[in-house]
């Protein structure tokens, strides 16, 4: 492809050389240059890429987006811009032929629940034979191929990969998370959302956003995007704010919740170990959902997944047969199998609004104790540690503080800042680094009727300690520890 034609849309404010040149590939890590390239130099967090020029050349850039001041090079055009990141998302829509222009790009943001909504949203539209796309934490997916996710939304070059695969094997809808971070980052700048959807807003991120209210500002930049509905969770405060907001906005605002009458809401709610059972209302048809994961936190999720299949003109028989054969969500609140005599639920929640949730729920039939594995990831914002650990304190009956993804920090003290708040609830605990261990020591305090609730990693096959990543699955070590203990 010409460079003309690649950085066609790119507000540039300097070029330095010829661009009437072919471009066979774009890389943002000069590790990945091949001849005749283009190598985006992006600032990050750790690193700037505009270090890694003379790298780059050796493996055959062509040309260069920066956005410093960068010397002249013979036989390399540079090209000056403000946001070098911003730019990557726009020349690399542009070399995969801007694959989202006709496709139904579904955009899922907020703290928690875009996993599970995602999740839903696909399974509803496949079951009525439209073939969706899914990009997010646990897999991106498409028809049979699944790639493994790195970030909960790529990088905008390998998005668009993604979305021009999916158009070359005609998948023309995708449901996909967003991210705070994509969103602040620049990641899906030029996407053409058809429906954007806020879940809600709690503590997470602070470590990058440093307030909740640029984290709310990051999140509602999604709604800006959209070309058909936004539908925005009434019931938080922030989603309130939002809706608010971009009522202004010529796009369609569907509301959804449970505690106020909503777009689209639930009434007769009835939650039992096997799911939750609920009177769906919505402007055009009224009836009878059963969803099988429990919890208050599943009902909205289902009432997400729903607007958004509402928004695009299925019937209350096809969102019903579609939401009614989701049978869970990989480590979302997800019951161990073969435990024999033992309940363990392995869940996500690393927030302390879905900690809490997963906790209440379980408290809706408990019978007996209720028995949390948990920790915090290092590296990350550190004041919602001992928010957690109070929380696990006042909702369990016994508590084991254990590592997460500690990465560079000590475990010691992550678990030592999670105590703080676990302290103030006198609930009994225990503080064990190895998580293998935690998790060996809940069974073996789990009596009859007793719940193990193992938290925080979910879906997640490894362990990040230091610089290395270990093979470490919850639900996969459970089932071994009891199979060691027949």
């Amino acid at each position: 492809m010409k460079l003309k034609a690649l950085i066609e849309n790119l507000s540039v404010i300097d070029i330095n050389g010829e661009v009437n040149i072919d471009v066979e590939g774009i890389a943002y890590d000069s590790r990945k240059v091949k001849k005749n390239y283009i190598f985006v130099c992006m600032v990050g967090m750790k690193t700037d890429g505009h270090k890694y020029i003379d790298q780059a050349i050796k493996g055959g850039a062509k040309v260069l987006i920066v956005q410093k001041d960068v010397a002249a090079i013979k036989g390399v055009t540079i090209i000056k811009v403000e946001n070098s990141r911003k730019a990557l998302s726009v020349i690399s829509s542009n070399f995969y032929k801007n694959p989202t222009e006709n496709m139904d790009i579904i955009g899922v943001t907020g703290t928690n629940g875009k996993t599970t909504i995602t999740y839903l949203i696909r399974n509803i539209l496949e079951k009525n034979g439209i073939h969706t796309g899914l990009i997010g934490t646990i897999a991106h997916k498409i028809l049979d191929k699944e790639y493994k996710a790195n970030n909960t939304t790529p990088e905008s070059l390998e998005l668009q990969k993604l979305f021009k695969e999916m158009k070359d094997l005609k998948v023309n809808t995708c449901a996909m998370e967003v991210s705070s971070h994509s969103l602040a980052l620049d990641r899906v700048a030029g996407i053409n959302f058809k429906i954007g959807v806020f879940t809600n807003l709690t503590r997470d991120h602070l470590d990058f956003h440093e307030n909740i209210e640029n984290y709310k500002n990051a999140k509602a930049k999604l709604f800006y995007q959209t070309t058909l509905a936004n539908i925005i969770n009434i019931d938080d405060p922030y989603g309130d704010e939002i809706a608010k907001e971009i009522n202004v906005l010529d796009t369609k605002l569907i509301t959804y919740g449970i505690k106020r009458k909503a777009d689209i809401y639930a009434e007769d709610i009835r939650i039992s170990p096997k799911g939750a059972e609920f009177t769906l209302i919505t402007p055009t048809f009224k009836g009878s959902i059963s969803i099988a994961t429990p919890g208050m936190f599943s009902v909205y999720n289902a009432l997400a997944a729903i607007s958004v299949c509402y928004a695009l003109g299925l019937s209350y028989e096809q969102i019903k047969n579609g939401i009614e054969s989701v049978k869970g969500v990989p480590g979302r609140f997800e019951a161990v199998q073969d435990t024999k005599n033992h309940t363990i639920i392995v869940d996500y929640s690393h927030t302390p609004d879905a900690l809490e949730n997963a906790l209440n729920t379980i408290k809706e039939f408990a019978e007996r104790r209720i028995i949390t594995v948990f920790g915090c990831g290092g590296d990350r914002d550190k004041t919602k540690r001992p928010m957690m650990g109070e929380i696990a304190g006042k909702l369990s009956d016994f508590c084991i503080i254990t590592s997460d993804n500690p990465r560079s920090e000590n475990p010691i003290n992550i678990i030592k800042d999670i105590e703080v708040g676990i302290k103030k609830t006198y609930c009994k605990y225990k503080m064990i680094v190895d998580r293998k261990e935690a998790i060996k020591e809940a069974i073996k305090n789990c009596g009859e009727k007793d719940i193990i609730l193992i938290a925080g990693k979910g879906h997640e096959t490894y362990q990040i300690i230091g610089e290395k990543t270990i093979d470490f699955d919850d639900r996969k070590i459970a089932q071994e520890i009891l199979r060691e203990e027949i």
